[in-house]
């Protein structure tokens, strides 16, 4: 745990460093060619930094934050596009670029993140999540398709818990009014509505921009919903090859390829026929859809190494951990 706390200000002192110097030299650059290789060098140190840890859960945390978002958010940053520019103050630039959050526009449809809500939600999650770990006791006799649902709702959780801890940050700490990174994405009617609208905004509003608009322009919505799923699908082969260290299976990009075909599908159904269903019906089986695809594609990687069992050891690790911290603090 010292070991990676050491990192972890490393870390932290990189980030800053870099992020930095991207936003004094995207100010005196014009956006283009060549702020793009001005930037490179930051562009290039991003998918280094994860390999700091040795916990495979912080790596793909770390992954997620500055491989994927950050290293998107600086490519449009070289052409003048995205949510960082060089007028921003730089606390302001360092925390937008590093954290998956974002400034809410004025015309957001989303109402501005409600910080005392914000950490009644981080802590319900944080307590179930405790309850959901605790459950890895009982791994060895557990029916492997409830292992299953037990991994699929552990990192749907985890992941909200960590980017809404990240949301508290940028508003409580440094005061920014954010947009939401989730809108209850279990209470999605379709498969468009999750993607869309519902589940991780953040990855969203990046894919968006950088993907789905161009290739729309040029070949149309289908082709353009199919690209950002494709992008979607390796980002998460890479976030798979730093969580198992083992070479591409291509089941990841194989599930969002999926989703994709499935979204347009599902979009070219209801514009032909204009049938609609129930919204608890829709909403059961796009849940029922999305398990039965994690299953068998998202999930596969994990399972056939050895990741699972550090991802196990780790949390009930990490669960210990905080149960030491508060018992302590009870006592004292």
């Amino acid at each position: 745990m010292n070991g990676e706390m050491n990192n972890f200000i490393k870390l932290l002192l990189w980030i800053t460093t870099s992020m930095t110097y991207a936003r004094f030299i995207s100010s005196k650059l014009p956006p283009g060619r060549f702020r793009l290789a001005a930037l490179l060098p930051v562009l290039s140190l991003l998918p280094l930094l994860p390999w700091s840890f040795s916990s495979i859960q912080l790596r793909a945390i770390f992954f997620f934050f500055l491989t994927w978002l950050s290293l998107f958010k600086l490519l449009l940053l070289s052409f003048g596009h995205g949510p960082l520019h060089p007028s921003l103050p730089l606390p302001t630039f360092i925390t937008i670029s590093s954290l998956p959050i974002k400034l809410r526009d004025k015309s957001s449809p989303f109402p501005p993140l409600n910080l005392r809500s914000l950490l009644l939600g981080i802590t319900i999650k944080t307590i179930f999540l405790s309850g959901l770990i605790s459950l890895y006791a009982y791994k060895p006799i557990m029916h492997p398709y409830l292992l299953l649902f037990v991994y699929f709702t552990h990192m749907s959780i985890a992941l909200e818990v960590i980017l809404s801890i990240a949301a508290f940050f940028g508003g409580a700490v440094i005061g920014l009014d954010l947009e939401p990174q989730f809108n209850s994405p279990f209470g999605a009617t379709s498969l468009e509505d999750y993607w869309g609208r519902r589940w991780n905004l953040m990855v969203t509003s990046i894919l968006r921009p950088t993907v789905y608009n161009p290739v729309r322009a040029r070949f149309g919505v289908a082709a353009g919903v199919l690209a950002t799923f494709l992008v979607s699908g390796v980002m998460h082969e890479l976030m798979a090859y730093y969580f198992t260290s083992e070479a591409p299976t291509w089941e990841a990009t194989c599930y969002f390829l999926l989703h994709g075909v499935c979204l347009v599908g599902e979009k070219w159904v209801k514009g032909l026929t204009g049938v609609r269903l129930t919204p608890v019906v829709s909403g059961a089986l796009t849940m029922v859809f999305m398990l039965v695809t994690s299953f068998w594609l998202l999930f596969a990687p994990l399972l056939r190494s050895d990741a699972e069992e550090r991802l196990v050891e780790e949390s009930v690790a990490a669960l210990g951990f905080l149960k030491d911290i508060m018992g302590h603090r009870i006592q004292s």
